[in-house]
C-alpha cells in the first residue's frame, strides 16, 4: 500500500521560511519515507537533502533522521500527527551530517529519546562549532548549540527496540561513510534503513574510510532485505543489484589511488586523474569526487 501525504500548512515560529509541502510514501506497512531530490546544500533547499522518515509501532513511531532544518524537522513532526496519534518515542539519527540532524530540535519534548552510534556524541561535539558556524550563510537557517542534540541511547555494537509488537535493529558500523554510521532493520517488513551506507545516483561521500566501507559493503551485500533506504537516492527493491554501481566506484577509486600511490604519484596528480571516467555515472560528482580522492589517498598512503 502506497500513498502520498502533502503537509499543507508549518507552525506560525516558522513562517518566516516557508517549506513547500513535504511528500512522504507509506513504502511498507507502517514505514513512511520522505525521497529527496539530488542536490548541492545551499540557501534555496536549506539543506533539506536526505532522505528522512519515520517507523510507526503499536506503542510509539520511532524517527529516522530528522532533515536538514528546524523547519524540516517541524513538517515532518506535523506529519507524523497527521497519520498516526500514537507518540515519537525515538529520534534515531544515522550519522553527524547536518541534512540527518538539524531537525531534532522539532522533538525535543519529554518521552522522546534521541538515539545514535556510540562514536556520533564525539562527532557532534567535534564538529558542531563548525556546522554552526556555516548554517546561515550557506544554508540560510538559524541554528544554535540547541540543534546539536547528542543520543540518549548510544549503540555499542547492536540494540533492539521496540516501538509496540515492532523491532528495530539498530547496528553501530566500524568507519565507512563516516566513523559514526548507524543503520535499522525493521524486522516486521524486512526493510533495512542503510542511510548514507547507500548512495543511489548521487555519488558516494567518503568522510570516514573507504577501506571500511568497502568491507562493511562486502558484508552487507550478503544478506537478505524485501526493501533498502538509501540516504540518497530511490528506495531499493532489488537488493543487493542496487549496491553494485557503489561498491564499483569506491573499489574502482581504491585501484586506481593504490596504483598511484605505488606509482610514486603525488596527491595533486592523484586528484586531477584518478576516477574521472566514472563522472558520467554519478550526479554531484564534480562537488564531492576529488574530496574523496584526497580522503582515500590519505588513507592508503599508509597502508602495509
Amino acid at each position: 500500500m502506497k500513498f502520498v501525504l502533502l503537509l499543507m500548512g508549518l507552525l506560525t515560529s516558522y513562517s518566516s521560511m516557508a517549506l513547500p509541502p513535504l511528500s512522504f510514501s507509506q513504502v511498507a506497512q507502517g514505514i513512511y519515507l520522505h525521497t529527496a531530490a539530488h542536490h548541492w546544500p545551499d540557501r534555496d533547499n536549506h539543506g533539506e537533502i536526505a532522505n528522512i522518515g519515520f517507523i510507526v509501532g503499536e506503542r510509539c513511531v520511532a524517527v529516522i533522521d530528522s532533515g536538514g532544518s528546524p523547519q524540516q524537522g517541524a513538517a515532518l513532526r506535523n506529519t507524523i500527527r497527521q497519520v498516526t496519534t500514537k507518540p515519537v518515542c525515538y529520534v534515531i539519527n544515522t550519522h553527524v551530517h547536518p541534512d540527518h540532524i538539524y531537525g531534532n530540535i522539532a522533538f525535543k519534548e519529554p518521552g522522546v529519546q534521541f538515539v545514535g552510534h556510540h562514536k556520533l556524541a564525539r562527532a557532534m561535539a567535534t564538529r558542531g562549532d563548525h556546522y554552526l558556524g556555516r548554517a546561515a550563510e550557506l544554508l540560510n537557517i538559524q541554528v544554535n548549540h540547541d540543534n546539536i542534540i547528542p543520543p540518549d541511547i548510544e549503540v555499542n555494537d547492536s540494540m533492539t527496540l521496540n516501538i509496540g509488537n515492532r523491532e528495530l535493529l539498530l547496528t553501530a558500523h566500524p568507519s565507512a561513510h563516516t566513523d559514526n554510521d548507524l543503520s535499522v532493520y525493521d524486522k516486521a517488513t524486512e526493510t533495512m534503513w542503510l542511510a548514507d551506507l547507500l548512495f543511489l545516483e548521487h555519488i558516494p561521500v567518503i568522510d570516514g574510510s573507504i577501506k571500511g566501507w568497502l568491507s562493511e559493503m562486502e558484508r552487507l551485500e550478503k544478506n537478505h532485505y524485501k526493501l533498502v533506504v538509501p540516504g540518497h537516492g530511490h528506495l531499493v527493491k532489488d537488493w543487493p543489484a542496487s549496491l553494485q554501481p557503489q561498491k564499483a566506484y569506491l573499489n574502482g577509486l581504491a585501484t586506481e589511488v593504490r596504483s598511484m600511490i605505488k606509482q610514486g604519484k603525488t596527491l595533486e596528480q592523484a586528484v586531477n586523474t584518478v576516477g574521472l571516467p566514472a563522472k558520467k555515472n554519478w550526479q554531484l560528482f564534480e562537488q564531492f569526487h576529488r574530496k574523496n580522492v584526497t580522503i582515500a589517498f590519505a588513507e592508503l598512503e599508509w597502508e602495509d
